[in-house]
């Protein structure tokens, strides 16, 4: 019976242990993402964000709905889940925060000189 008892408790350790690996999979930000940001001052609130990956370090840019020019996005930061940005628009610097929930969401919070402004963003469809 102790022999059944540690086989099962053994089981339970490795388990969790394989569980605990697979929800650690590696978010990768590369790509277009469709943001929202509904509280953003108009012609902010929404467009289109996106990160490439080239030589082991990412750049990123962003354009609003209704513009196709890029806007290069600045000390672009990845770490794990997190996403750290800054954006130049209208002569301020706008640190963006950025949360990868899973591969296809991000959201976060861009800090204007008016205040926080909440984003949601997804994966764009190809």
């Amino acid at each position: 019976m102790k022999k059944v008892f540690s086989l099962l408790i053994l089981f339970i350790v490795f388990s969790i242990a394989g569980f605990s690996q697979a929800s650690k999979q590696k978010l990768e930000p590369a790509g277009k993402w469709q943001f929202e940001a509904p509280y953003a001052p108009e012609g902010y609130t929404s467009g289109i964000m996106e990160f490439v990956k080239a030589e082991g370090k990412y750049q990123g840019f962003v354009s609003f709905t209704g513009s196709d020019y890029k806007i290069p996005l600045d000390r672009v930061s990845v770490k794990s889940d997190s996403i750290l940005v800054s954006l130049y628009v209208e002569g301020a610097d706008v640190p963006i925060k950025l949360k990868m929930v899973d591969q296809e969401k991000i959201t976060g919070v861009a800090s204007s000189p008016d205040g926080d402004i909440p984003l949601t963003a997804t994966r764009a469809k190809q």
